[in-house]
């Protein structure tokens, strides 16, 4: 039974009161406990272990630490935004010290999960479209998490989630179905996994869909021979929450036995959350159809982990003396409020500037407005982990502490979120997500007008409350919600020069608004220090340099919209127009806003690529080069961004793949050189005969500052 209790992943709550714990823990049904963050409960519960279980083997802490522990950083999908591996190291060790500091052992992060489709609610947590960019990410990010040891004292294990192509589910909604050839798997979805095991992570997290039709609970394809197999990982698989149950939903298991059974022979070390491994192992090792030897296997692997946590060495290795233990557990003290500033500036991104609307003056007198303009629950984002809202700065008090006693700042709520009841209702069902005001719509709006005519220029904060872009949160409808829309439509009446300061989840499909607005400040939810990081940049006491991780729709009809599509046999060429091509003849082709765009209060310019040679040996390099230069008024940073497609090969290949970007600070007619080196790794795929191989042949390279902006160059392998 106790081999059993160490597969066993419990949360703390109402399923699980602390006095049910205290006898599980005594009775070794316990393997380790999650949702439970400060170090005096966590202390608590390993003291049980130690004084009360016969074998005295320690528990193990978890939480979803994605973006900060008690500092919240930008959303995962800000953080990409950043394209500065710098920023993340910065937010893994911060958060990996506050989360150590609590007690906590490992965290459910980074979550790698390619996505390309902006209904999906858990698209904010990833790092977006691209595997170059969500693999370098999420192997960043365990690195820093993980430091030398997970055994640190200020460092964590990190759990790599969710395996896998949780993605790509059908139609952008949660929990659906996901179906595709091995080809497009392993080229597109699986590298991000890989890529936070080869760096280190000591656990994955299984995904709640089914892959080519089989929940990946069940999946032994994928968590032995791929898993295992193939890629020799050696820590622990955990099921998502209550995964094993939802088999018999899946069709895949005849009753809760049944999934037990299927479940662990095909590789789920530790159960998440429900008392199936402990009720029904028992029996199903009694009869035979789970064997000893299995049952071992999984404990083993979990004991292992436990071991590289160092906890078999010190139990309290998180916890410290208890004398240290903070009397106040959200202390203002226990912040990191510099990094976190400094982290959201670099994740915001400019979408438009008409006639430098941006940066404002602080001596103006600006209208703050928009539902979201003084939201301290909304600015941090889904998976806030243990921050505290009233310690979150807002938009408006970000304004207010810029402009000080230069200017003047006006305020109007001017509408709610959303005025859709059913939305409302649906959002609120566990926690008040949405805060409704309960004047009418006109009332509200009439307000932002009159203050927005007292202005020299409007801020308006739109976008989508943190529980719109969650966990069961997906969305057919990706514009703005009416009710803020209206909102816009009124505030451009007033001929006032409007900023749009968007705060989302997401992409949004922004057609209409990007027509009224004369600025457009992409910030995502940019966690405890959003509003100063946002005000920064409005005023122009920080420039601009982020780039989007995710394309940008123009409608939700044109879903799935990503840069590295592949080429068709009649592709559509806006030059020269053709009926008779791939396209839509309502919408234009393409994203509004492409992958890797983002602008700047100055202006850089891009050479021609150089190639240090035509050719390429298989065991060789080839460098691409360009000149950079600013050639604006002001120092600036940008992303230099290198592709690269294979033209001619044994199957149809992306038209362009991210394989390099490097960000760089330029000051007023600076020039620098940016080379990318290029590899034989940089080249291969998995073809159609499923070897992993780089063909001979002509490859394009790109290089520029977003991913439909681009200088050419070509080479070829021999």
């Amino acid at each position: 039974m106790r081999k059993i209790g160490q597969l066993r992943l419990i949360s703390v709550g109402p399923d699980n009161p602390k006095e049910a714990i205290r006898e599980m823990i005594k009775d070794g049904q316990v393997g380790a406990i999650f949702n439970t963050v400060t170090r005096q409960d966590i202390r608590a519960m390993q003291d049980q272990v130690m004084e009360l279980s016969r074998l005295k083997i320690p528990l193990f802490f978890a939480y979803d630490v994605l973006h900060g522990q008690r500092t919240v950083f930008p959303i995962s999908l800000g953080l990409a935004s950043s394209f500065n591996l710098d920023a993340v190291k910065t937010v893994g060790r911060v958060s990996a010290y506050e989360a150590a500091d609590d007690g906590l052992n490992m965290t459910w992060a980074p979550m790698v999960d390619v996505s390309r489709d902006p209904r999906w609610g858990r698209a904010s947590e990833g790092f977006g479209e691209d595997t170059y960019l969500t693999s370098t990410m999420g192997k960043t990010m365990v690195e820093a998490m993980q430091g030398k040891s997970p055994a640190d004292r200020y460092s964590v294990m990190t759990s790599v989630k969710h395996f896998a192509a949780y993605g790509a589910v059908e139609g952008g909604k949660e929990y659906n179905t996901v179906d595709m050839s091995p080809q497009r798997l392993f080229n597109d979805y699986m590298p991000p996994y890989k890529a936070g095991l080869d760096a280190g992570s000591g656990a994955v997290m299984v995904a709640l869909n089914s892959l080519n039709g089989t929940p990946a609970t069940s999946d032994s394809w994928l968590l032995k021979d791929v898993l295992r197999d193939q890629w020799g990982f050696k820590g622990i698989t955990v099921s998502d929450h209550g995964a094993i149950k939802e088999l018999i939903k899946h069709g895949t298991a005849a009753d809760p036995e049944d999934a037990v059974r299927v479940a662990l022979k095909s590789g789920i070390n530790m159960s998440m959350s429900d008392e199936y491994y402990s009720k029904y192992l028992p029996g199903l090792i009694k009869s035979g159809k789970v064997t000893m030897e299995e049952l071992d296997d999984a404990a083993r692997h979990v004991l292992n982990v436990k071991y590289d946590m160092g906890l078999f060495n010190d139990p309290y290795s998180h916890l410290g003396p208890k004398e240290s233990d903070p009397v106040d557990t959200n202390a203002e003290s226990r912040l990191h409020r510099k990094e976190a500033r400094e982290v959201a500036r670099e994740s915001l991104v400019l979408l438009k500037n008409r006639l430098e609307t941006l940066p404002l003056k602080k001596s103006a007198t600006i209208a703050v407005v928009g539902p979201l303009a003084d939201s301290k629950r909304d600015v941090m984002g889904s998976w806030s982990a243990a921050g505290v809202a009233d310690q979150s700065v807002t938009v408006l008090t970000g304004i207010k502490n810029s402009v000080g006693e230069n200017g003047k700042v006006l305020y109007a709520k001017g509408a709610n979120v959303t005025s859709d009841k059913g939305i409302i209702d649906f959002l609120n069902q566990y926690e008040e997500a949405v805060k409704v005001d309960p004047r009418s719509p006109q009332e509200m709006i009439d307000e932002a007008v009159q203050t927005a005519k007292q202005s020299d220029v409007v801020v308006a904060v739109v976008g989508e409350a943190q529980g719109m872009a969650h966990e069961a949160s997906s969305r057919t409808d990706i514009t703005i919600p009416q009710s803020q829309r209206d909102l816009i439509a009124a505030l451009k009446a007033t001929g006032k020069p409007l900023v749009l300061v968007l705060m989302n989840g997401r992409p949004l499909a922004l057609v209409k608004e990007d027509q009224q607005a004369d600025a457009i400040l992409e910030t995502w939810f940019a966690g405890t220090e959003g509003g100063n990081a946002i005000a920064d940049v409005l005023f122009g006491d920080y420039n601009p340099s982020g780039k989007l991780p995710m394309s940008f729709p123009r409608s939700v009809g044109q879903i799935p919209v990503y840069y590295s599509h592949l080429n068709t046999g009649r592709p559509y060429n806006a030059d020269k127009p053709n009926k008779y091509t791939s396209r839509y003849f309502d919408e234009a082709n393409g994203a509004l806003y492409p992958f890797g765009y983002g602008l700047s209060y100055t202006t850089f310019t891009v050479s021609d690529v150089k190639l240090s040679a035509p050719t390429m040996k298989r065991d060789g390099k080839v460098t691409a080069s360009v000149q950079v230069t600013n050639t604006g008024k002001r120092e600036g940073a940008t992303v230099v961004q290198m592709y690269l497609q294979d033209v001619t090969a044994s199957m149809s290949r992306p038209v362009k793949q991210l394989k390099g970007f490097e960000k760089i600070t330029l000051k007023p007619g600076e020039t620098q050189t940016v080379s990318f080196p290029i590899d034989i790794e940089a080249l291969k795929f998995w073809n159609q005969q499923m070897k992993y191989d780089a063909e001979p042949g002509k490859f394009n390279v790109f290089i520029g500052t977003d991913s439909a902006r681009v200088k050419k160059g070509e080479f070829e392998l021999l």
